[in-house]
């Protein structure tokens, strides 16, 4: 193989640059190499390679080999990933002898850090980001998969999660939820009924997903000044931007005991031509009812089928494409709550999503790249109430246009962004609901700049927002209030600086003002909501949210030590939020009124990796927050409390043990007509392999979940007066990766 060239050793990784008379690519533009272990010299097959910022990836095969194709000449950074091993990344020069590269991989029990693309101008190391983020993927995204967006990460710095049962789920960020936390796939929202109730579950199924970012906090002005509490960025690349030299794709099978649940997805991309590639993508789950130590919580069962289909023309100048995707869920939500059916009620959900895009590079003039998005998403969901009677209807069409440019180095900055949302909504409703039919209109334009000093990186940006909602039936007498046209409009802005006073070290800081137009359900609610067990009062008076928060953060990121600490203040002026009123309704049904008031929230989140030699290692994360309103600094509902878990893990390449504590501490600050909730403790055990198979890496892992079989009660769970979580289970995955 390749013995000669120049050594380079980049946090962990030998690259070894062949000369040309060495070997050579087939063509110019292209590049090819190994992956193998550093100790071992073994090939290494499953690990991911990938040019930075370009989209361009491949899998290496079962002898380690990869090839990238279609690279314009100039200077890269090649990025590579592999369970069991340090990822790192190197610079790799492209031009009319194109290169071939040796890379060695370091071992280590510390889990993959992965890169950010999630509000940053460019993709980068999470070390790197200007704000507290979090990304999911690898091992650690298959271990920890659950049926729901929000249950996948709950185990994150600052997450929790409101449940009403294993299938519906919605992500808690820092006491914040709803529309003020942004769920995205590959960087566009999922429009879906989510932040409407909490018995709706996100429209989007998590298993195909490559990794999952999480940004915490205000201050995403690339996707919405409304996103106060953060970003969550589903990636799964649906429109392809490369042509893959070989057929690339994944497989999973899952199983779970504690609902006797079983699933699984598939994902493909291999080219159709010699600039067209196609990725194809297919997911299902069906589960039981959920099992707890003191019974089953009945009507907790559902069906999930997801499926999507992406291609695109792949050219010089860039690439144009297009997806389609598909997402039907029946799910139930437990009976038992005051003024509900004993039997529960079942939720039937359609969301069918098309996208459009088109991405042009080193285009003539000031701009490094612009992106044109158009999408459009259909959106029904029905509340089936026994015997078979429609209660509720919810109908969502939204149609939207985003165009976002990128510019390089000008003037002062490092590099900028500027860009331009345009939304049309249509809100149709049904049943039991006398909410008004409505439609809302979004306008907005941004801009986001860099400054680097060297060891310090500024960033500042602006964004301009205006919203407009129009009740198709207006009611100046109405029993909430006067229905009628509202119209929000405001600027939003953000400053934020990272200092790096030596190598693996970085403080951080950002704030942010930031605002919030309320929610077409906090607006004009007037009716039952079924599934959620609530009557629920809207008001067409409601100020918009303005948010100042204020994030302060220190990282530190060595061989065999990586952590952060992190404290945030959030002053929210008219923050809106559903009060229990304590009274019931004439169907019987708790009156949640829909008030303004201002909030503070504030907290910390601490994150620790480390390498305690000879294959183990310690992790541990911790997140706090409190909330209240500031007149009577009452506490606000349905705030998590202490939280977080620490686990203990002996990792080698080829497979893994590791036992984990899930802990909570008692929340006492509850709002008004809510109930506190016990602290806990349960301990769950995993185990795994890593093995190349046929070429091909196969991963398989089993966890025992809450190995005790404690009851314990999820402060923010809905059911939590009928049923604790859920009990002593056994979890199988299966993947393979090709």
């Amino acid at each position: 193989m390749l013995c000669t060239g120049v050594v380079t050793t980049v946090a962990g990784v030998a690259v070894l640059s062949a000369p040309a008379s060495a070997q050579e690519p087939e063509h110019q533009g292209e590049i090819e190499g190994v992956v193998r272990d550093a100790e071992t010299g073994d090939p290494l097959a499953g690990a991911f390679v990938s040019v930075v910022g370009t989209g361009t990836m491949a899998v290496t095969h079962g002898d380690g080999t990869f090839h990238l194709t279609r690279i314009a000449a100039g200077t890269y950074s090649l990025r590579i990933e592999r369970l069991g091993y340090r990822s790192a990344t190197t610079e790799v020069a492209v031009g009319d002898e194109s290169p071939v590269v040796v890379i060695e991989l370091a071992t280590s029990p510390i889990a993959l850090q992965g890169m950010v693309v999630t509000a940053t101008l460019s993709e980068r190391g999470a070390a790197e980001a200007l704000r507290p983020v979090s990304v999911m993927a690898g091992d650690e995204l298959q271990r920890r998969m659950q049926g729901t967006v929000a249950a996948t990460l709950a185990s994150m710095p600052g997450m929790a999660v409101t449940t009403m049962g294993p299938t519906v789920s919605q992500p808690v960020v820092r006491g914040l939820s709803g529309d003020r936390v942004l769920v995205l796939e590959d960087g566009t929202r999922v429009e879906d009924a989510s932040n409407s109730g909490t018995d709706h579950t996100t429209g989007l199924d998590p298993a195909p997903a490559r990794r999952i970012e999480v940004v915490r906090g205000p201050g995403a002005l690339l996707y919405g000044g409304n996103a106060l509490g953060g970003v969550i960025n589903v990636i799964r690349d649906e429109i392809p931007s490369a042509v893959p030299h070989h057929t690339t794709g994944s497989a999973t099978l899952q199983s779970q005991t504690v609902t006797a649940s079983s699933g699984g997805s598939a994902t493909v991309v291999f080219p159709v031509a010699e600039q067209v590639p196609l990725r194809l993508e297919v997911s299902g789950r069906m589960g039981g009812d959920l099992k707890t130590p003191l019974g089953t919580l009945l009507n907790t069962d559902g069906r999930v089928w997801s499926g999507g289909v992406g291609s695109a023309y792949i050219a010089d100048w860039g690439h144009l494409g297009a997806s389609f995707r598909g997402y039907l869920n029946d799910y139930g939500i437990p009976g038992g709550f005051v003024g509900g059916h004993e039997e529960g009620v079942r939720i039937e959900m359609e969301r069918f999503a098309s996208k459009f895009r088109t991405v042009v590079e080193q285009p003539e003039g000031f701009f490094r790249d612009i992106r044109v998005d158009a999408t459009h998403t259909w959106y029904e969901h029905r509340e089936i109430e026994p015997p078979n009677i429609l209660g509720t209807l919810y109908h969502h069409q939204v149609v939207s246009g985003d165009v976002l440019g990128r510019h390089a180095e000008w003037g002062p900055f490092s590099g900028g962004a500027v860009g331009a949302r345009l939304s049309w909504e249509d809100f149709e409703y049904g049943g039991g609901l006398y909410t008004p039919d409505t439609r809302r209109g979004r306008a907005s334009m941004y801009f986001l700049e860099e400054v680097d000093l060297g060891a310090t990186r500024l960033e500042w940006g602006l964004r301009y927002d205006w919203t407009v909602a129009d009740p198709l039936q207006e009611d100046p007498d109405s029993d909430i209030g006067d229905i009628r046209d509202r119209g929000f409009h405001s600027l939003s802005g953000s400053v934020g600086a990272l200092y790096s006073p030596a190598a693996g070290l970085t403080l951080g800081t950002s704030f942010v003002h930031a605002f919030r137009a309320p929610d077409i359900n906090e607006l004009y609610s007037e009716g039952p909501h079924l599934a959620a067990y609530a009557f629920e009062v809207g008001n067409p008076s409601l100020a918009g949210e303005i948010g100042r928060g204020l994030d302060i953060f220190f990282r530190f990121d060595f061989d065999r030590l990586r952590g952060e600490v992190t404290g945030f203040y959030n002053d929210i002026k008219d923050y809106v939020y559903g009060e229990d009123t304590g009274r019931l309704s004439r169907v019987l049904l708790p009156i949640y009124q829909f008030r303004g008031n201002d909030a503070v929230f504030s907290g910390f989140e601490a994150t620790l990796d480390a390498d305690l030699g000879r294959g183990l290692a310690l992790e541990a994360v911790g997140s706090s927050v409190t909330g209240s309103l500031k007149a009577t600094e009452q506490p606000l509902p349905l705030v998590p409390p202490l939280k977080g878990h620490a686990a203990l893990k002996y990792e080698r390449p080829q497979w893994f043990v590791r036992g984990e504590a899930e802990m909570a501490a008692r929340q006492e600050r509850v709002g008004e007509f809510e109930t506190p909730t016990d602290g806990y403790a349960v301990l769950n055990v995993s185990a795994g392999a890593r093995l190349t198979l046929g070429g091909r890496l196969n991963i398989l892992a089993v966890s025992l979940d809450n190995a005790t079989d404690t009851v314990y009660r999820n402060h923010l769970s809905r059911v939590k007066e009928i049923m604790p979580e859920a009990g002593r289970g056994l979890s199988f995955t299966y993947r393979v990766v090709f």
